[in-house]
C-alpha cells in the first residue's frame, strides 16, 4: 500500500484523512499522492498556520499554462475534499466552489472498425524487442493489446496486473484497487490463455509472484507513456489517422463494449438480463455509465437501434459518459 510522506503544517491532517478513508475500505492511493502535491504547494508558499484562506485556495485552483481543463478540475476537486475534511474537524478552510472550470468538450469515442482492428493487430504482431531498452516488447505487446480489446479493461488495470493476479489455470485476471474501489475478476479470452502461458514461461522463469506480468524489465511495469508511445507508432504504421484527439488507447474499451452489445443483440439475447454482466465486467458503479454503450451501439449500428430502444428507451436517449474520471 502506498504511504506518502507529508511534511507541511497539515501533515497530520493529510495522514489522518488517508487512514480514515482506508479504514472505510477505500484504496485511496491516487488521492494520497494528490495530497502530496498539495502538501508541497503549502510548503512552497510558506503556509505555517493551520488555516486555508480564500487567497491560498484560489492560488492553488488557478489553471497552469501546461495543464488541461480536466487536470485543473481534478486538482480543485482534491483540494475541495481536503478543505471539507478540515471543516469537519474544526479547522478553518475555504472550500473552493464548483464551477471554477469551464466544461471540457466531450470526446466522441472512436469505435474501431473490424478492418482497423485487423490492420492494427497485424502491425502489433511485428513488434521488435530492443535488448537494451525494452527486451520483452515483441513478446508482450501483441498479447497486451489483445487482452485490452477483448476484455474491456482499463489500461492501468492491465499494465499493473501482477503474476499473482493472473490465474492462467482459470483463465482470468483479478483487478484490485480499480476505479470505484471495486475488485473484480476478468476472464481472459480462451485464445489468449495459451499465449499468456508461453509468455510467462519465457520471461518469468525466476520472477516472484508480485512481479508485474507485463513488465518492461524486472520490477518495472509499462508506464502510460510507454503504452501510448507504442500505440501511436502502431496507429501510424496501420494507416489509422490520428486527429490529435483520438483514436485513443481507451477506445479499445469502448469498442469492446459496443461489439459485445452488437453480438448479444444479433444473437437475440435479452439485454435486460445481460447488461448487469457488462456493468460488473467494466467495474461501473451504476447503470448510467454502462448505458452510454447502449447509445454508442445504436449510433454505430442503426440497424439494431429499434431493438435497443425497446429495452432501454430512456437510457439510450439520456446517457452521457463522464470521461473526467476514467483513467489510463
Amino acid at each position: 500500500m502506498n504511504n506518502p510522506v507529508y511534511r507541511s503544517v497539515f501533515k497530520k491532517e493529510f495522514q489522518d484523512l488517508v487512514e480514515l478513508k482506508r479504514a472505510l475500505g477505500f484504496a485511496y492511493v491516487s488521492e494520497a499522492n494528490a495530497f502530496r502535491r498539495i502538501d508541497s504547494f503549502f510548503i512552497k508558499n510558506n503556509l505555517n498556520n493551520k488555516c486555508i484562506t480564500k487567497e491560498i485556495c484560489k492560488l492553488w485552483c488557478c489553471k497552469k499554462s501546461h495543464e488541461s481543463i480536466t487536470n485543473q478540475g481534478s486538482r480543485i476537486s482534491t483540494m475541495r475534499v481536503f478543505c471539507r475534511y478540515l471543516n469537519t474537524i474544526g479547522l478553518p478552510a475555504y472550500i473552493p466552489p464548483k464551477g471554477l472550470t469551464r466544461k471540457a468538450p466531450r470526446y466522441n469515442a472512436h469505435i474501431y472498425t473490424d478492418d482497423e482492428l485487423k490492420r492494427f493487430f497485424s502491425v502489433v504482431d511485428k513488434s521488435r524487442s530492443v535488448p537494451s531498452e525494452c527486451p520483452y516488447r515483441g513478446d508482450i505487446m501483441p498479447i497486451f493489446f489483445r487482452i485490452l480489446y477483448t476484455s474491456g479493461m482499463r489500461v492501468s488495470e492491465l499494465r499493473l496486473a501482477k503474476l499473482n493476479d493472473v490465474n492462467l489455470n482459470e483463465g482470468c485476471i483479478t483487478v484490485h484497487e480499480a476505479k470505484n474501489h471495486k475488485e473484480r475478476i476478468i476472464p481472459i479470452h480462451p485464445l489468449l490463455v495459451d499465449r499468456c502461458i508461453l509468455l510467462k514461461e519465457k520471461i518469468h522463469t525466476t520472477s516472484p509472484e508480485d512481479e508485474y506480468f507485463f513488465m518492461i524489465r524486472p520490477t518495472k511495469p509499462m508506464s502510460l507513456a510507454n503504452v501510448y508511445k507504442n500505440f501511436r507508432r502502431y496507429l501510424e504504421k496501420a494507416g489509422i489517422s490520428h486527429t490529435g484527439h483520438g483514436p485513443r488507447v481507451h477506445d479499445f474499451r469502448h469498442t469492446y463494449c459496443v461489439n459485445l452489445l452488437r453480438k448479444w443483440t444479433d444473437e437475440g439475447k435479452d439485454l435486460l438480463a445481460y447488461l448487469p454482466y457488462m456493468k460488473t465486467m467494466l467495474g461501473h458503479e451504476g447503470f448510467e455509465e454502462t448505458a452510454y454503450y447502449l447509445k454508442l451501439t445504436s449510433e454505430r449500428f442503426p440497424y439494431i437501434k429499434d431493438q435497443l430502444k425497446q429495452s432501454f428507451p430512456d437510457l439510450i436517449q439520456e446517457a452521457i459518459i463522464d470521461e473526467e474520471h476514467e483513467f489510463y
